[in-house]
């Protein structure tokens, strides 16, 4: 019981950050200005000061990215399921004919009770 809510957990957990990440809305793009290196001189013209522009919103390749990583997280989780499955179907072939032979002892029984004891007729 507490391995599924811890479960749950990391998969309600993961899939909050996946929708906080594409509902975010992108972020101004902010100037920073390049300290000048002379001392008590001002630049002469507009050229020579740069302004460095730092973008915060997500790019394409980093959605890429994310995507990329959820469906190899997606794909390994499932390659070890398939594993565990393929392991587990000799036991559940197993007990599946288990029941099959009890079904069949079952018939054969009741069978053998409507040959040797007919119904009585009033």
């Amino acid at each position: 019981m507490r391995t599924e809510d811890q479960q749950s957990r990391i998969l309600y957990d993961l899939t909050s950050m996946i929708i906080a990440i594409l509902k975010s809305p992108p972020l101004p793009c902010i100037p920073i200005p390049t300290p000048y290196t002379g001392v008590g001189v001002e630049p002469s013209s507009p050229s020579s000061r740069i302004n460095v522009v730092v973008s915060q919103t997500s790019s394409p390749t980093s959605f890429a990215s994310l995507f990329l990583g959820i469906s190899l997280a997606l794909m390994l989780f499932g390659s070890v399921t398939f594993v565990i499955g393929f392991l587990l179907i000799p036991f559940v072939i197993g007990l599946v004919m288990v029941f099959y032979v009890f079904e069949i002892v079952s018939n054969l029984s009741q069978l053998g009770r409507s040959i040797l004891l007919p119904p009585c007729v009033s």
